[in-house]
């Protein structure tokens, strides 16, 4: 929660929406104290995996200062200059690479120079979204963003590494931008195709066969052409941990993705083990459960959406979503604070045509007049 706020200084308290509230202070310059980090716990204080997205941001960027106190559960940080270029970061395994990746590809386009990333550690995890998921979900939305920009713009799974052991390893690539246009993305279309992976490593290679044959089982009801890959990864390229899962994505015919990932239990947790049929037959309902919420981007990019919308030109932007998720609504209030946008939210009447075709929950139009935002760090080509 934001206790005060001035032109230059942001406070929260807690370790709620730690990310976010990097992020948005890197983006906006402001310096941000958040207090109060895990302070009744038995375990006060910054924990391994946030302590390890500070060092990776602390790589990010130039003349960045970061100061924990004794204890752990106050961070201030005070942002430098977003740097890119070729870095390598070795995350703590306590979260996926996702935890990661997600922050670090909305700052991406505001780099100085083209980031060209490596990242080792979990890259698939029930906690955090899967590297698979991030490369359907966001990288569209930073493509739409990004003109021109396709042999530039990349995610690439090196090797898979599953919890708790990790192993794996990501690269990611982007370009940088001077500003975002603004944007109206108003027609989600309609589904056309289902695509996704059914990956394994260190297990049976019939663990994939299994999750796809459950998956397709629940989705050939709704549509015809349905795919699944199947990826088995064996020796230094499945990690130090056994592990499987899935990760589809449905698109539309206007070019927008709905995304779903489920991993298996990692090896040595607690509770029964992972079945795959039980894993495919959940990925799939998951994803019938994003093409109804609908909207023109799902649910884990409504916040890289809305925050290029809020750094866009001077202009008015638009773009419609299905329900929004608990983090948006943090992810809005934190944008007001950072970047004082607020954004006019409409619900959206359905015609007859579509409430005869029952298509989906109630949609809502996000409008927003852009604050706009110039990378002054990129460097004249």
């Amino acid at each position: 929660m934001s206790q005060n706020k001035n032109s230059s200084v942001l406070s929260y308290e807690g370790c709620k929406n730690f990310r976010m509230r990097i992020v948005l202070a890197t983006l906006s310059g402001k310096m941000v104290k958040i207090k109060k980090i895990r302070a009744g716990n038995d375990d006060p204080g910054v924990n391994e995996s946030e302590a390890s997205f500070l060092r990776l941001m602390d790589k990010l960027t130039n003349g960045t200062r970061i100061e924990v106190n004794e204890t752990g559960t106050s961070v201030t940080y005070m942002p430098g200059l977003l740097a890119g270029g070729r870095l390598e970061h070795a995350c703590s395994k306590q979260r996926g690479l996702g935890y990661y990746l997600e922050p670090v590809m909305m700052l991406a386009p505001f780099c100085k120079k083209p980031l060209h990333l490596t990242l080792h550690g979990v890259t698939n995890s029930q906690m955090d979204p899967s590297v698979d998921q991030l490369k359907h979900s966001c990288l569209p939305i930073l493509r739409r963003y990004l003109l021109l920009a396709d042999e530039q713009l990349q995610l690439k799974i090196v090797r898979r590494g599953m919890a708790p052991g990790g192993g794996g390893q990501v690269f990611f690539t982007c370009p940088v931008q001077r500003t975002l246009r603004a944007t109206q993305w108003l027609d989600p279309g309609k589904i056309k195709r289902i695509r996704g992976v059914a990956y394994a490593a260190r297990v049976s290679p019939a663990m994939s066969s299994r999750m796809v044959d459950s998956a397709k089982a629940v989705l050939l009801k709704f549509l015809p052409d349905v795919y699944i890959y199947t990826d088995h990864y064996k020796g230094e390229m499945a990690g130090k941990s056994p592990g499987f899962g899935i990760s589809l994505v449905a698109e539309t015919t206007t070019g927008c993705m709905m995304t779903s990932d489920v991993t298996s239990q990692p090896q040595g947790a607690e509770g029964p083990p992972s079945v795959p049929e039980e894993l495919g037959t959940s990925a799939a309902h998951l994803l019938l459960d994003e093409v109804y919420r609908g909207g023109c981007v799902d649910s884990l990019a409504q916040s890289m959406m809305l925050l290029y919308m809020s750094l866009g030109q001077k202009d008015v932007s638009k773009v419609k979503l299905g329900q929004l998720t608990p983090y948006t609504i943090e992810f809005l209030r934190h944008l007001r604070d950072s970047f004082q946008t607020v954004f006019r939210i409409e619900n959206v009447i359905p015609t007859e045509e579509e409430e005869d075709l029952n298509t989906g929950g109630g949609k809502l139009t996000l409008t927003c007049l852009g604050a706009g935002f110039s990378n002054l760090s990129k460097t004249v080509s």
